[in-house]
């Protein structure tokens, strides 16, 4: 638990995580020469470099199927084997499941595209038939979402470059607080209410993102998702699960995934998904107390 290595600790431990997606300091541009000859449209099979980074998970609630976005595209769980959606090496930093077979992304083209002239970011964009091909929604060659949550008909996105919370609703995309953040949770009980883990612990907005402030009592989080209209649920920088059924005012532990987590998703207050850096994907489906490994790298 948090308690046992203290708050400062805790938030290195964040810190850690809120700058893991990059810890190589790699990008698209900085791909293997095999990676760089492919394009974001004709990725070759031999050269494809994988998934790399973990940087989102979600499942279709249309099929069940797990879905992993990573540094070099998006990609299907399929009896422990990531196969990849289309053609695509786009570097998805921010993904979330809006509904079936929808998906937000966000993040960079692939590297082949922008030695082309496209633009370094994505800015959002969506996918109607589960993640095949992809439109533009807003904010192309402005913004690169690490974090996006959809709530109801609203979508809340992070703008990582600018510190920026953005609210959408449809094509437009409404600025509103700056600050330093992981996660984004929010869910379409309660749309107008938005939290954030940032090293300082949970924040919490009611004013659709415009204003943030602690939560008193929260644990410190890497991730959080909301599960139900008072339902949270999410995980520790040292990989314990922690859970609240009253909008944050209390909290219970769970189990412990068996790394740190760099991705973190709560299809529901029971089914979990978890990455750890090195590539292994887990689920839970008992809310937490325990974790299997559903690819192994």
């Amino acid at each position: 638990m948090i308690k046992k290595f203290g708050l400062a600790a805790g938030a290195l431990l964040l810190a850690a995580v809120l700058t893991a997606c990059g810890a190589d300091g790699s990008s698209p541009q900085d791909a293997p020469q095999s990676a760089k000859q492919s394009t974001q449209q004709s990725t070759s099979r031999a050269a494809d470099p994988g998934v790399g980074h973990v940087h989102g998970l979600g499942v279709d609630p249309a099929t069940g199927t797990v879905y992993v976005a990573g540094h070099y595209g998006l990609f299907t769980v399929e009896g422990g084997t990531l196969r990849r959606v289309g053609d695509r090496d786009a570097d998805h930093m921010g993904f979330t499941v809006a509904g079936p077979g929808t998906f937000y992304a966000s993040g960079h083209p692939s590297a082949a595209d922008i030695a082309d002239g496209q633009p370094p970011h994505l800015g959002l964009i969506r996918s109607s038939d589960a993640g095949a091909t992809w439109q533009q929604v807003a904010l192309a060659g402005k913004a690169d979402f690490h974090a996006l949550q959809v709530a109801g008909t609203r979508v809340y996105g992070y703008d990582a470059q600018t510190g920026q919370v953005w609210r959408g609703e449809g094509a437009t995309l409404t600025p509103e607080a700056r600050l330093d953040l992981l996660d984004l949770g929010a869910g379409a009980g309660r749309p107008g209410t938005v939290y954030a883990t940032t090293p300082d612990g949970v924040k919490i907005s009611t004013d659709s993102g415009r204003t943030f402030r602690l939560l008193k009592g929260a644990p410190l989080l890497s991730f959080l998702d909301v599960t139900d209209k008072d339902g949270l649920i999410g995980v520790a920088p040292d990989g314990q699960v922690r859970s609240s059924t009253d909008g944050g005012a209390t909290w219970k532990a769970g189990g412990r995934l068996p790394m740190q987590a760099v991705a973190f998703t709560a299809v529901s207050a029971e089914h979990l998904l978890a990455a750890s850096m090195d590539g292994t994907l887990y689920e839970s489906t008992d809310g937490g107390a325990s974790f299997a490994t559903i690819h192994q790298p």
